[in-house]
């Protein structure tokens, strides 16, 4: 079918939809999914957790396995990784026989807490002070961006168990590396091929089109829009993208990360009213690399993957197909955006 057919002809049949970062496709089944919110859906039960808790090895005062002390911090606290990934002193020699290829990579590995309060989330928290966290971001790129031997610093938030996430303290974490990951390298090769080609970044198109269409967004400020993304993988993911052409967060105005901070609360408070509970998900921001060049092409945007599909404690699996073709969703893009847009900005627990 050509392009400047309505949607709707696909919308109850199997079909492929491109994701132009990446270069990857998903499959969706509509079909398969007339009545998306079938079968069982019941609330997890709500755990209630101290302001501050002796035993978290993030909370204020309290000791890592390391032997060190946190200080009695009273907004974010940074402090290298006690557990990192990468080592800023790996070994950077390289090694090839045939197909068989190694390289070093070294890096540095943070962790940031968002707040003293065991007990809070981002979705939880003023925006105010989530507005300080994305200060903490900034400040981060900045400082670890000039690094010699980084390439690319990414930054992200595992929540949730369901996600890995061994500590329900609220935090987030930073790998800078000396190479670009699998993901940025892919989406800063599409972005400079398309900006190449019409002179324009990707992502500013995109946000355009999807502007004049409004039925995948969710929330927007003056600065920010929060959607589901038309490729979108899981089942309510969302894309976070800036308004004008931000390449990295150093670029961002006060008032542009005041409204980065309310987009960030506006979607986390709609994942966690969706199914009254503490939304797990992986979150992360996507910018330009930190190699030196201008990356004009680049657009500073967030990604929230978050695994839940039908409630609280049923989550969406990549499996078969999905691990060994390519992805695929039966709740569409359009679905779950009506989905979040109708539920209520104000936190369940707000009262």
């Amino acid at each position: 079918m050509r392009g400047v057919e309505p949607m709707n002809a696909f919308s109850d049949h199997p079909h492929r939809r491109y994701n132009p970062l990446s270069g990857e496709w998903v499959l969706v089944s509509p079909h398969r999914s007339k009545r998306p919110w079938q079968g069982q859906v019941e609330d997890a039960v709500t755990e209630v957790m101290p302001a501050h808790d002796p035993e978290c090895y993030l909370c204020p005062g309290n000791t890592r396995v390391n032997g060190e002390t946190n200080p009695d911090y009273t907004g974010t606290f940074v402090f290298d990784n006690d557990f990192a990934a990468l080592t800023e002193h790996a070994p950077k020699e390289r090694f090839e026989d045939g197909l068989l290829l190694a390289e070093g990579e070294c890096g540095i590995c943070r962790v940031i807490c968002f707040s003293p309060r065991h007990d809070l989330t981002l979705a939880r928290m003023a925006v105010a002070d989530i507005a300080k966290v994305v200060d903490t971001w900034v400040a981060q790129y900045e400082e670890l961006g000039i690094h010699p031997d980084i390439s690319h610093v990414q930054i992200f938030e595992n929540r949730g168990a369901m996600m890995g996430c061994s500590n329900p303290h609220p935090h987030g974490q930073i790998w800078a590396s000396r190479s670009l990951p699998n993901e940025a390298a892919k989406e800063t090769e599409n972005q400079r091929a398309y900006y190449e080609k019409h002179g324009k970044p990707l992502l500013m198109a995109y946000l355009e089109q999807e502007l004049a269409l409004g039925e995948r967004i969710l929330f927007e400020n003056e600065g920010f829009v929060v959607l589901v993304p038309y490729w979108a993988v899981w089942p309510f993911e969302t894309m976070v993208l800036p308004k004008r052409h931000i390449r990295s967060m150093e670029e961002m105005t006060e008032k542009e990360r005041d409204e980065l901070a309310e987009a960030l609360s506006k979607v986390t408070v709609r994942y966690d009213n969706l199914f009254k509970t503490s939304f797990p998900y992986s979150m992360g921001f996507h910018q330009r690399p930190t190699d030196g060049d201008d990356h004009d092409e680049w657009v500073m945007h967030a990604h929230f993957l978050p695994p839940l599909l039908r409630s609280a404690t049923v989550k969406k699996f990549m499996v078969g197909f999905e691990l060994l073709g390519s992805p695929q969703r039966d709740l569409t893009p359009e679905q779950a955006a009506d989905r979040l847009r109708d539920l209520p900005d104000i936190h369940y627990l707000a009262d």
